[in-house]
């Protein structure tokens, strides 16, 4: 199993997080992405991957963070994020998106250039891209309509729009995740559009430390919940729990080009 998005380097982890890497090899997993959400988050994050090939980071701007960046040195912190994603380390450009209702110092049109330089650096490093959209989805279709995605591919991340944007996601060539939500007895529209989704568009992911999935709802997230995501993507579908832990590990493979190691025999 691969969690193909997990903030590890979240400060809530920061007290046992070789603890929780422990639990997360016990429970299954070969693979962790950690996207990364800001300038203070790219070393570290290609150190740590330097360190244990099963962590696989992405380097972006999350666009919640705009707010703490002053406008007047975007065009710097993307230049710098240009010349890490060429010296290589990076499986992914992202966390990036949109995020609404947007924030002060975060207007629409900031968030837009933003991604789309993100979206330019995808093409430029052949590398894919993890898309957030929160509320903005009918923005985030208008700039695909107009933007080429890139080559690599595009993964909408903790995926909780329906099954008629999930067609359009689709009809341009994007993959989905989904996290917790899918165990929540309340969820309906994404298990609408999971339903609808083919299966070697999916991938799972635990979101941690945020969206934990039941039975530990209302607490800290981690990787090692990812089996329980798995089973509500399975009972969404109707399908074998094996057979979706197998087919969402071979895209992630697949998606990250082969980044993580493969497992032992």
């Amino acid at each position: 199993m691969i969690d193909t998005h997990c903030h590890l380097d979240a400060s809530r982890f920061d007290a046992d997080r070789t603890e929780v890497l422990s639990r997360a090899w016990a429970a299954g997993l070969h693979g962790i992405v950690i996207p990364g959400v800001g300038p203070h988050d790219w070393e570290p994050l290609l150190e740590m991957s330097r360190q244990d090939a099963r962590l696989q980071v992405g380097l972006g701007i999350h666009p919640q963070l705009l707010p703490d960046l002053p406008p007047e040195e975007d065009d710097a912190v993307l230049e710098h994020l240009d010349a890490l994603l060429a010296k290589g380390g990076a499986a992914a450009v992202g966390e990036c998106g949109l995020d609404g209702p947007c924030l002060p110092g975060a207007p629409l049109e900031r968030q837009v250039t933003v991604l789309k330089r993100h979206l330019a650096l995808a093409r430029k490093h052949g590398l894919p891209v993890l898309m957030h959209c929160h509320r903005l989805h009918p923005a985030l279709i208008e700039l695909l309509k107009e933007e080429p995605l890139p080559e690599a591919g595009l993964l909408m991340h903790s995926y909780s729009g329906g099954v008629e944007l999930a067609r359009f996601y689709l009809q341009k060539g994007c993959h989905f995740s989904f996290a917790g939500p899918v165990t929540w007895a309340e969820a309906r529209k994404p298990l609408d559009a999971l339903r609808a989704i083919p299966l070697d568009r999916l991938m799972a992911e635990t979101d941690a430390p945020d969206q934990a999935p039941t039975p530990h709802r209302g607490t800290r997230s981690e990787p090692g919940y990812l089996p329980h995501i798995l089973e509500g993507m399975a009972r969404v579908r109707g399908e074998p729990v094996e057979e979706v832990a197998r087919q969402t590990t071979e895209n992630a493979r697949r998606f990250f080009r082969e980044a993580f190691p493969a497992p032992s025999r």
